[in-house]
């Protein structure tokens, strides 16, 4: 195992994403000790997805943090992951603060929060507190995640490599700008939803013309799987694909067609921008409304 990675995680917020990273650490392999924290008691074992093992957890509840602080030593070797809701980040801060920044190690912030800027983090703990933002999707669930991750700037690298081998567990990731975070957001944060669109309205054009839902929607999802995959292994371009599959006065360029005549390639582009630029304005929203909080 990376020796990169090590120490003690605790993520704060256990939904879909808190589950999904957990179960990835185990799963790969990870020599960690995992903490997780949430309100209210530990979910019933039927709510953990497969693979996450419990007993290998240790769970604490909101109330149970105040008595941390003199057992419960996070120092540069340990990680936080940020994942609850932008709303109640404050609430969590307040609540960890007496044990995260018991010294001057500071234990790396790994933020899964939406639209919330590193400096708004560094806020909150420290200026030297290493800080790193994340963007991934809902497909961590599956350990298919397309991630981003940024590092405020007075993050060193080394702190960047170990959130990357964190979201590596549950799909693949990439180190960017924080400035490309919200095109990111439009781009794969957003983008499943496109794609089940797109999925849901193949699927209904073969039920038009005489195939069962159910293949019809088997048949849309392996081939969007399919389509992605090859993008994905042969590193062509999509363009070059298309034309590899598009005969000359065959059916594709006549559904081609169709497609440039309705503009699915401007609407998909509107999608992207127009999310992105929500995102930049939730972001500031965010902010705000956590200032407020103070």
């Amino acid at each position: 195992m990376s020796k990169i990675l090590s120490g003690k995680i605790v993520v704060i917020g256990f939904g879909n994403i808190g589950k999904a990273l957990v179960r990835g650490l185990q799963i790969t392999g990870h020599e960690v000790e995992i903490y997780v924290c949430d309100r209210g008691e530990l979910p019933a074992h039927e709510e953990f997805p497969e693979g996450l093992d419990f007993n290998k957890i240790t769970y604490l509840n909101y109330d149970s943090i105040p008595n941390l602080k003199n057992s419960l030593f996070l120092n540069e070797n340990d990680t936080i992951i940020l994942s609850v809701k932008p709303q109640n980040f404050i609430e969590a801060i307040e609540r960890w603060k007496s044990v995260f920044l018991n010294n001057q190690n500071f234990p790396l912030i790994i933020s899964v929060l939406a639209g919330t800027p590193t400096d708004v983090i560094h806020k909150y703990f420290s200026e030297e507190c290493p800080v790193v933002r994340s963007m991934p999707n809902i497909a961590a669930t599956i350990d298919c995640s397309a991630t981003v991750i940024s590092g405020s700037k007075k993050t060193p690298k080394h702190f960047l490599e170990r959130a990357k081998i964190i979201f590596d567990a549950v799909g693949k990731t990439w180190i960017t700008n924080e400035d490309q975070l919200d095109a990111v957001t439009g781009l794969s944060g957003s983008g499943p939803a496109y794609i089940y669109m797109v999925i849901e309205a193949m699927a209904d054009g073969g039920v038009k013309m005489g195939l069962s839902r159910q293949l019809s929607i088997e048949l849309a999802t392996q081939t969007v799987l399919g389509a992605a995959k090859l993008v994905q292994e042969t590193k062509i371009h999509p363009a070059v694909l298309r034309d590899q599959v598009t005969t000359p006065g065959g059916t594709t360029i006549s559904a081609i067609h169709e497609l440039e005549k309705f503009g699915l390639r401007p609407m998909l582009i509107s999608a992207v921008v127009t999310a992105s630029e929500r995102s930049a304005a939730l972001a500031k929203l965010v902010e705000t409304k956590i200032k407020e909080q103070v």
